[in-house]
């Protein structure tokens, strides 16, 4: 749709561009390849969640990738600093570790982001790639874990992570509920928490809720639902990538203003299921599906 779009307007075929980005520098076409994997996240000063998380899927694709030169950024510098300071460690930021691999000699970059949704974390990876791509061979940018929605043929991203993710729903009776804590935000994105409730409701979760800690729906905008629907038991459940500050504390904390302490002062009896989705290892094999998208396009375009 672009090509044909550009010979009216340059910005109109940009402003129709979707799905997966790819950068081509025809005039570098005779360059020898070398490739190299980047994978963007957010980050956790929770040790133990990044492992089973973050590090786990960045491991899972350097195994896939056995040859290929695979980093990890993290893109919150709060995170990246106290986790240097508290451990020792240090994960590059992401214009950091573009600029090591261009440095290095990287002239073809699949860039990954493990980004829930097309929000504003993605929206940041996109302009890492506008910004960057011009000073590369081959760039590509693939789309966050839930970015289609099964619309004019396309796969029906968010259908298929609201089915991963009921995998690790406890058995539900009559008065059992889920709440589904999503990050939410003030960008358009947030609109995604809509279509994730109904594929619930279609996969046949009627007492699944997703609420927000930052966006909406809010916790009370869930509780009269609840309500109506006599519902007594409530689990509550991440649905982020890892289980950070949000699931520990907003979530499940101790303090009154946690959910389930508010949950617990109208007299629900909660529980608490304090998992990244990272650890699901059906996510993680949708994350590692992005990763082969995006690698097939930057071979395709190798071999042309």
């Amino acid at each position: 749709m672009s090509e044909g779009l550009a010979r009216y307007s340059a910005a109109l075929a940009r402003a129709a561009e979707l799905g997966m980005r790819c950068y081509d520098d025809t005039a570098r076409q005779g360059e020898a390849i070398k490739a190299a994997i980047l994978v963007l996240s957010f980050g956790t000063t929770y040790a133990g969640t990044r492992a089973k998380t973050i590090d786990t899927l960045v491991a899972e694709i350097q195994a896939e990738y056995p040859g290929i030169h695979v980093v990890s950024a993290l893109t919150s510098h709060l995170v990246v600093r106290r986790i240097r300071e508290r451990e020792g460690i240090h994960y590059p930021l992401p214009e950091e570790a573009l600029q090591q691999l261009l440095a290095a000699g990287y002239n073809s970059i699949a860039m990954i982001t493990t980004d829930v949704l097309p929000g504003i974390e993605y929206h940041y990876a996109l302009e890492l790639w506008r910004e960057y791509s011009p000073q590369t061979k081959r760039m590509v940018l693939g789309t966050p874990l839930m970015y289609w929605q099964g619309q004019q043929g396309k796969p029906d991203d968010v259908g298929d992570v609201m089915r991963a993710v009921s995998k690790v729903f406890p058995p539900l009776g009559r008065q059992d509920a889920v709440l589904l804590l999503a990050h939410g935000s003030p960008h358009l994105a947030n609109a995604y928490h809509g279509i994730m409730q109904l594929k619930l409701w279609q996969q046949g979760w009627p007492r699944a809720f997703v609420y927000t800690v930052e966006g909406w729906p809010r916790l009370d905008d869930v509780i009269p639902q609840l309500r109506q629907q006599d519902v007594r038991h409530v689990t509550l459940l991440p649905l982020m990538l890892v289980a950070g500050n949000h699931a520990c504390q907003d979530m499940a904390g101790a303090e009154e203003d946690s959910h389930k302490s508010q949950l617990e002062a109208q007299g629900f009896a909660v529980d608490a299921y304090l998992h990244g989705m990272g650890e699901n290892p059906v996510i993680r094999s949708l994350y590692r599906a992005r990763v082969r998208e995006c690698w097939s396009v930057l071979q395709r375009e190798a071999s042309e």
